[in-house]
């Protein structure tokens, strides 16, 4: 069983950054791949960015330029770099994990999920 714990949530200005932390820790698979998703209060849940375990990335185009995904397979740690926050930013940010498949997806079937960690972005 794998467990995933993020960190590094808050409350911050229009304009500032915020880092994000998830550590994975049990059973995860030989070829993972991980990634942030979020939830806007209200609306579904979205991705924001993806990694395979060899460092290809995934990133969507609403944040694109923005932020930054990264992994530490010798922590199993995985990274959210957020600058240039917006307020339609503000969600509860989530990580996941799961066993890669030949391409790399903002839309992942059935990962393991972490407790989740809010952002909040005042205008």
């Amino acid at each position: 069983q794998v467990q995933l714990v993020e960190s590094g949530g808050g409350s911050v200005q229009a304009g500032g950054s915020l880092g994000l932390s998830c550590a994975a820790s049990g059973n995860t698979y030989s070829r993972y791949c991980m990634g942030w998703f979020r939830q806007p209060p209200g609306k579904g849940r979205e991705g924001v960015a993806s990694i395979r375990d060899n460092g290809v990335t995934l990133t969507a185009d609403s944040v694109k330029g923005r932020f930054t995904i990264s992994l530490d397979n010798s922590k199993n740690t995985l990274y959210l770099q957020m600058n240039s926050l917006k307020p339609e930013d503000t969600a509860m940010y989530y990580c996941g994990l799961w066993p890669c498949g030949r391409f790399l997806t903002l839309n992942p079937t059935n990962p393991e999920w972490g407790q989740g960690t809010q952002v909040t972005v005042s205008s």
